[in-house]
């Protein structure tokens, strides 16, 4: 379990939905760009790492009960993106690190790395 003020710090983050709960937990984290396999794979309540910055990502989080949505690389989604978000109650962060480099930062602060349903 990892909390939002956590990946903040962890991943040097902007909260791009401030008014997010900065306590609001995350079991597992999942990483990727191709949203099929999130809705596959993900598991619900986990934390989004992703380049992709278009509605679909908050429509799978949605569609998939993900809890929130880091966007590596810097990529920074567009206002009705975060606008949608927030109308879903979804955090949103961004992180100009790579997505190698945040799921390195994140995966020792989460038990059992967290990624995948067994």
């Amino acid at each position: 379990m990892i909390v939002l003020k956590d990946v903040l710090a962890l991943l040097d983050g902007e909260l791009l939905t401030p008014a997010t709960d900065p306590e609001a937990a995350f079991g597992k984290v999942f990483a990727s760009d191709l949203m099929s396999d999130v809705l596959t794979s993900a598991e619900p309540g986990a934390l989004l790492l992703t380049g992709l910055v278009n509605t679909h990502v908050v429509n799978t989080c949605s569609v998939a009960d993900l809890s929130g949505v880091v966007f590596v690389q810097g990529k920074r989604p567009a206002e009705d993106v975060i606008s949608q978000a927030r109308t879903r109650n979804i955090p949103l962060v961004a992180t100009k690190m790579t997505m190698f480099e945040a799921c390195a930062r994140i995966a020792g602060h989460v038990q059992d790395g967290g990624h995948v349903r067994r």
